[in-house]
């Protein structure tokens, strides 16, 4: 066995371009209008064989009209090698005209015994037919080996250094989503997803799923440094001075109120409430952030402590608390049911589809862009890397070994079901199409050997007289 590494030799240059069929099947499968297979059309098949039944049917006239000619001389010194040859060279014509017919149908239309033999033995046929492509043709190292010579990975590095191949492999891929799209049903898409989006959900445990997440995001006390941003953005906020105006109006109007008699003999006194108010936001500011900045630069401060509790309780009773998870689970429902979630997966599928539709259309399609950058990326990553050829390699060749058997027996049923549905007409029509002209020479074998062998037999006849 060859190492694993050298299992699927790379072909070169010299051997792609020589004769081993790399680039050229790749080219035909992308342009199949190059592909032209050699073989005959049907109304050319059938006119073969016309010719060839005629030739034989007119040897079998000659022959009987030699033997009309010999018979009208009584058989007479030479014309009885006429005879004899002619004579003979009619029962082998007819002896073969009679075994080629009952092939396919019976002679004369007479119901003679073992006379149209296919279409008698259709079922037996479909089976063995079955068998013999599946056992010659389809076996499962014999599939395995093609993997392995043909060696993939490095014929698609091959084919996609090729100058607008991966130009080409966009285009196709192109026009392939661009036709699933057109026949995607829309509405059935987005009830498929809704509908999934839903079930997945309603099986989520949402309080247990974001109670261990919220114990991983406390590991470490994490959650403080948390903290210590909240409280950094907090003072930022209270010192900016639209902050400290909005405090100082809601203090005016609240004191307005609820204490007017109080506002009233600030303004006998000739005090402004409107400058009380910004003096007390300022010292509430200034009071606030004070107390924040303790607990900032204080690890241990109890409103530290207090938070660390307040979180270990709300985690905990996530995870192990029914009574609120049932809530979160009711609330879960609610908003399952609600509308707005319906209308965001539709809209998320019409964008996502109207988006690929004005690409696809696009000169400069971003997706296009994508596939063909992917392509070349792939080319020369599989060209410089030969253990990358090789477990691609490797994979295929294991996946072949794999899905083999399945396969060959899958297709062996289809030919044995397909040859099966035929009727009898069909199935005649084109086995014979296929075959029938050379069965004609057997005919005009029969005729000749016959006649040879009837001269054969009269010289014998004379020899011993």
């Amino acid at each position: 066995m060859k190492p694993r590494g050298t299992q699927f030799a790379r072909p070169g240059k010299a051997e792609i371009e020589d004769n081993t069929q790399p680039r050229a099947p790749l080219r035909d499968l992308a342009h199949p209008q190059k592909y032209k297979p050699n073989t005959m059309e049907a109304p050319q098949k059938r006119a073969a064989l016309n010719r060839m039944k005629v030739f034989a049917t007119g040897l079998l006239v000659v022959a009987a009209g030699l033997f009309a000619l010999a018979k009208s001389h009584h058989d007479a010194g030479a014309w009885a090698w006429l005879t004899a040859f002619s004579e003979a060279a009619m029962i082998g014509a007819l002896a073969d005209w009679f075994a080629v017919v009952a092939l396919f149908r019976h002679p004369l239309g007479l119901p003679i015994p073992h006379t149209a033999i296919l279409p008698a033995n259709k079922a037996r046929v479909a089976d063995n037919l079955a068998e013999f492509v599946r056992d010659k043709f389809l076996g499962t190292e014999a599939l395995v080996d093609k993997i392995a010579r043909f060696d993939p990975a490095g014929r698609l590095s091959v084919w996609l250094t090729e100058p607008g191949n991966a130009a080409l492999l966009g285009e196709k891929s192109l026009a392939a989503i661009s036709q699933v799209l057109g026949l995607i049903n829309d509405e059935h898409v987005k009830n498929m997803l809704y509908t999934s989006l839903r079930r997945r959900a309603q099986d989520f445990d949402l309080a247990g799923g974001v109670g261990a997440l919220l114990s991983t995001l406390t590991a470490d006390n994490r959650h403080q440094r948390l903290l210590d941003d909240g409280l950094t953005e907090l003072s930022e906020w209270l010192e900016r001075e639209e902050v400290q105006q909005m405090l100082a109006d809601k203090i005016v109007q609240v004191a307005g109120e609820e204490y007017p008699t109080l506002i009233g003999a600030l303004g006998f006194m000739g005090l402004k409430a409107e400058d009380l108010g910004r003096k007390f936001a300022g010292g509430l500011v200034r009071g606030a952030n004070k107390w924040l900045h303790e607990i900032s630069e204080n690890p241990e401060h109890e409103r530290r402590q207090a938070f660390d509790r307040a979180v270990g309780r709300f985690i905990e009773r996530l995870k192990s608390d029914p009574s609120f998870k049932q809530r979160i689970d009711e609330h879960k429902q609610q908003w399952l049911e609600r509308p707005e979630l319906r209308a965001y997966v539709n809209g998320l599928w019409e964008e996502f589809t109207g988006w690929l539709r004005e690409d696809i259309a696009r000169t400069d399609s971003v997706l296009r862009g994508k596939i063909v950058a992917a392509a070349s990326s792939l080319a020369l990553t599989l060209a410089n890397d030969a253990s990358l050829r090789d477990s691609i390699n490797t994979h295929m060749h294991d996946a072949m070994r794999a899905v083999a058997p399945d396969l060959r027996d899958g297709i062996a049923r289809h030919i044995a079901t397909t040859v099966r549905q035929w009727d009898d007409r069909t199935l005649v029509r084109d086995v014979e199409l296929s075959v029938g002209r050379d069965l004609q020479f057997i005919r005009v074998n029969g005729t000749i050997v016959g006649g040879a062998v009837g001269l054969l037999i009269h010289a014998i006849s004379i020899a011993v007289a």
